[in-house]
């Protein structure tokens, strides 16, 4: 897999994680209470600027030709995931975002020393 598609995929789940635990009734299956204002706005706007940013790293990377069809591919598979954690295991989607995150923290850094 090349390291833009694992930074794409990570930054993609952790984004569509971040908006789907804003989201009242998800937030409640996997941390047991209401989101409060000030955390709903909070994950909104990460989840907002992680899709967003994904879009740039994947136009970057791959070219504005197929990058955003690469981006598209990967939102896809981890929408498919976020929506099987939550329908099975609801509780581990927020420990699962933030290794997707280092994930894609470790993708890039592996894509700018090589």
């Amino acid at each position: 897999m090349s390291s833009a598609l694992a930074l794409n995929l990570g930054l993609g789940f952790a984004a569509l994680s971040a908006l789907c635990l804003s989201l009242d009734r998800h937030h409640r299956q996997a941390f047991q209470s209401k989101p409060g204002r000030r955390r709903v706005v909070l994950l909104r706007v990460a989840g907002w600027l992680g899709l967003g940013l994904s879009l740039l790293l994947a136009g970057r990377a791959e070219g504005w030709a197929f990058g955003p069809v690469q981006w598209l591919g990967t939102l896809t598979a981890a929408g498919v995931a976020l929506v099987l954690l939550m329908s099975y295991r609801p509780r581990i989607v927020y420990p699962a975002s933030a290794l997707a995150l280092l994930a894609a923290g470790a993708a890039a850094f592996s894509s700018l020393s090589s």
